[in-house]
């Protein structure tokens, strides 16, 4: 089944950065400045808050066309969603995962997945949630006619059935280890059974909002200009009860208006700060920056495998010849790491490290070095042929990394050529086949929305929706095949990196660097944690009134 990725589409099309610097509570990152000294820190939790706070306001980097969970599959709906609507299962900071709208699951057969449903939850409206409401919502990511983003993770699915008073149950038709993991983001977002029917179409747009369990509700949505929520006082989890009456989130597409509206004090907070201002912004008396644990990946995509990069050798000359710790240093003002694989360490926190630990470390390296690069080239016989790069002026980070890859390109005997794009025709190339033909290389930021590295390597098995270069390797087939029948945490370990041995080798796509979450928060609020799972998790109900 094809694997929508808009999410990503707009990770590269838009300003995306994800960074920031000291902490209160963070441990030294590994990465160092030549006089070794940490280069940043990542913060596990900012400073506990004081007390509740009548209202925040938080920055968004584009207004989300909907917030409809089925097509909530990149950062500007997501960072709303997380904090009104809720999974079955709930996605950590520490990226862990725990009960949510299901106090527990089982998983009586390899083919069964069994979800006893929480009782005493509501819906904004008042309305009890049951185990209809969970059908119908899980039910909608298999309807062809709702065409949800999120059908990859169905895609296993035979069939979603109340099979109790309060449970649920997911038949599969083959072995899928990675379905109970996608519970805990949007894929197990559970709505009002009667709002979508009675919404239809328009569920989720500016008028109509959505109506689910979460610590805030839907309140307004003015389009162009901001959405407001607001905090529901019948929330079932005591612990994760709003601190904050209100929180309006703004839209703010310039990356300057954004860094301005924090120095003002105009907006509160907001993710995924401007790597260019990490500087600015690290030293501002109008707040602090933070940074945390992140799944993100900085990727330049071959989309076309019938031209010179079709041969693995130049892949590798290619990656070989990027500057990778160059772009870091910058593009992203050093905050960040070259990537050793297409995920980062902490996608493989749920696996034995004794068992992992060796396999990671068996990683093919490419280290940079342009000389033996262009003889690597040279061997593949590509010297003079000519490669397309896609780009689009979006930010500084996004231009350095064209930069790189076109004078990487240049150095092993290529000639490449650059293609602007506007935005709206860049996120074309994630969705449409069509705007990639004569496209030979595009950038994005990868992140994984499950503890698992199959969320990336599930994308480039042959067929997958985001496989763009259609590469096809029957061995990393079967690698992800092993790895999804498994519920072994060594078994599913250790194919999981043997598709990952298989990818880093062939390079269907070329990692370039990983870098950590970032956030601004103002010197009126504090709480947060610090973590890439604020798409999902309801990170805005812990901000409260800085003491």
């Amino acid at each position: 089944m094809p694997r929508p990725r808009p999410r990503r589409a707009a990770l590269a099309a838009l300003p995306l950065t994800a960074l920031a610097l000291t902490s209160c509570s963070g441990t030294a990152h590994p990465a160092s400045s030549a006089d070794g000294v940490p280069a940043y820190q990542l913060t596990a939790r900012t400073a506990p808050s004081s007390g509740d706070v009548d209202s925040f306001t938080w920055s968004l980097f584009a207004e989300p066309v909907s917030i409809d969970y089925a097509f909530s599959f990149d950062y500007p709906p997501n960072t709303v969603l997380a904090n009104v609507c809720e999974s079955l299962l709930r996605w950590n900071p520490d990226l862990t995962t725990s009960p949510g709208l299901a106090t527990g699951y089982a998983n009586p057969t390899p083919t069964t997945w069994v979800y006893t449903i929480r009782s005493g939850v509501h819906f904004h409206d008042g309305t009890p949630l049951t185990a209809d409401d969970v059908v119908a919502s899980l039910r909608r990511n298999l309807d062809p006619n709702t065409g949800s983003d999120w059908a990859y993770a169905f895609r296993n699915v035979k069939s979603v059935d109340k099979t109790g008073p309060m449970q649920v149950t997911v038949t599969l038709n083959t072995p899928d280890s990675t379905f109970n993991a996608y519970m805990a983001a949007s894929p197990g977002t559970v709505e009002s059974a009667a709002t979508l029917q009675a919404d239809g179409k328009d569920y989720g747009n500016p008028a109509k909002g959505v109506n689910c369990t979460g610590p805030f509700a839907f309140s307004s949505w003015s389009p162009g200009q901001s959405i407001v929520l607001k905090r529901f006082d019948g929330y079932w989890d005591p612990s994760l009860r709003a601190k904050a009456k209100q929180v309006k989130f703004v839209f703010l597409s310039d990356e300057t208006a954004r860094v301005n509206a924090f120095q003002s004090g105009e907006v509160d907070g907001g993710w995924m700060v401007p790597a260019d201002s990490y500087a600015q912004l690290a030293t501002s008396n109008k707040g602090k920056l933070y940074y945390g644990q992140n799944t993100t990946v900085a990727d330049e995509v071959v989309g076309n495998l019938q031209g010179p990069l079709g041969d693995a050798r130049v892949r590798q000359a290619l990656l070989m010849a990027i500057d990778r710790k160059g772009i870091v240093k910058a593009g992203v003002g050093g905050i960040g790491e070259v990537a050793d694989s297409l995920v980062t360490r902490n996608t493989w926190n749920n696996s034995p490290q004794s068992t992992i630990d060796p396999l990671l470390k068996a990683l093919p390296q490419y280290p940079y070095d342009p000389a033996k690069a262009k003889q690597l080239a040279a061997s593949a016989g590509v010297h003079g042929q000519s490669v397309v790069i896609a780009s689009s002026p979006l930010d500084s980070q996004s231009t350095i990394i064209t930069q790189a890859v076109e004078q990487a390109a240049t150095a092993i005997g290529l000639k490449p050529q650059i293609d602007t794009v506007s935005p709206d025709k860049y996120t074309a190339l994630f969705t449409d086949p069509a705007a990639r033909k004569g496209i030979d290389l595009f950038e994005t930021f990868w992140y994984t929305s499950i503890t698992d590295p199959l969320d990336m390597y599930g994308s480039l098995r042959t067929g997958a929706f985001s496989n763009y270069g259609n590469w096809s390797d029957p061995q990393f087939d079967a690698a992800v095949d092993q790895a999804a029948g498994t519920t072994d945490p060594a078994a599913h370990a250790a194919a999981a990196a043997k598709a990952q041995q298989i990818a880093m080798a062939q390079l269907p796509w070329l990692p370039l660097y990983a870098e950590p979450v970032s956030v601004f928060l103002g010197n009126r609020i504090t709480g947060l944690q610090p973590s890439i799972d604020y798409l999902y998790y309801p990170w805005a109900a812990e901000i409260g009134a800085r003491g």
